[in-house]
């Protein structure tokens, strides 16, 4: 589970902020206790009058019997301070006695476990794994749809059995139960080294080839890798703006080339939309490249065959993508259609049109 710098100083930005707003809610108890129960703040300030006294005697005390003797001092007089009984036991004996949780002044924690600084000894606590993951979800840019659209939620019914492709003799059901398969497959091995790291799925308009690019999309950040969405014309709008100057953005946190290089999953959406030049092909041939050669996965969604890919950007990038990217076909009719057409009929049989 990789992260940059800037993701791990975000991520303890929010254990920081997490600790401060625990704090606060540690002094409204306070508060709220100290008013409901007098005996209890004159306890307290008993305690720390005392506990300052024993430091200043300490610093100025000689030799190690002379601490001990400090210490032993200062427990019997907290013991007479909170009436011939460990202060804590009468904190919790008063709380008790005004209707209050024994713990109500104990230090709040979201996380017991790491106390809210996201380590457990020298290992990363469970919590910060899903701060992880969490923010992966928010720099995709896809946390609201990856919750409609994903593997669970993926509908074969879509997909006619009678509708038959004249090069395989399959039908559309089964060439995209195949296609899932593949993706869940990918999805799964990920990263595992079993495969090859890189999808391209191939089609016409509207037979979910997004959709699918989003279910892998769910599972990887959910396993906790970074996963980095922009539709084609999005990308090399921002890649032309960054390389030509025309945003102020710079820095780590800036959209630069380590941004599209270093994470764990770059997915480029409906490839062949994009206003096509030279800029684009050179561009999209050296992320690629790049990529590859750091072994960092790439899926791409289009609507053009690696063929149309050559013609449209150049033999270059075909090359790459047939040698290194696993290939699915999707066919069919256009799902959106034949779901916008399926809600129609059902509000026809309802008679609310």
């Amino acid at each position: 589970m990789g992260i940059t710098n800037s993701q791990f100083d975000a991520i303890m930005r929010v254990y920081e902020k997490r600790r401060i707003d625990n704090h606060h809610v540690e002094e409204e108890h306070r508060r709220i206790a100290y008013e409901a129960i007098p005996a209890l703040r004159e306890l307290d300030k008993a305690v720390a009058s005392l506990s300052v006294e024993a430091v200043r005697q300490s610093l100025t005390g000689r030799g190690s019997a002379s601490g001990k003797g400090i210490a032993s001092g200062l427990g019997e007089r907290l013991v007479r301070a909170a009436g011939g009984m460990p202060p804590e036991k009468r904190r919790r004996q008063l709380l008790r006695a005004h209707s209050f949780p024994e713990g109500y002044l104990d230090p709040v924690y979201t996380c017991p476990d790491c106390r809210d600084t996201g380590w457990i000894g020298q290992k990363h606590c469970h919590c910060f794994e899903r701060e992880v993951v969490s923010l992966f979800y928010t720099q995709s840019g896809l946390a609201d749809v990856l919750a409609r659209e994903n593997f669970e939620t993926f509908d074969l019914s879509l997909y006619p059995e009678d509708l038959i492709d004249e090069k395989t003799g399959k039908s559309s059901r089964e060439i995209m139960a195949f296609a899932l398969q593949t993706c869940q497959s990918f999805a799964k091995n990920y990263g595992s080294g079993r495969q090859m790291d890189n999808l391209l799925l191939s089609g016409a308009v509207g037979l979910g080839k997004t959709f699918l690019t989003h279910c892998i999309a769910k599972e990887l950040i959910d396993k906790g890798h970074s996963v980095i969405y922009y539709s084609a014309g999005a990308l090399f709008d921002r890649l032309a703006d960054y390389r030509f100057k025309r945003t102020e953005e710079d820095g780590e946190d800036a959209f630069n080339d380590a941004y599209l290089t270093g994470c764990d999953l770059l997915i480029i959406d409906d490839l062949g939309t994009e206003f096509t030049n030279s800029f684009v092909g050179s561009a999209l041939f050296q992320l690629l490249n790049t990529r590859i050669s750091l072994r960092r996965g790439t899926v791409i969604s289009t609507n053009l065959s690696p063929l149309e890919i050559g013609r449209t950007y150049s033999d270059r990038i075909s090359s790459r993508i047939m040698e290194h990217f696993i290939l699915i076909q999707a066919f069919g009719a256009d799902i959106r259609i034949r779901k916008r057409l399926g809600i129609m009929a059902g509000m026809e049989s309802t008679g609310t049109v």
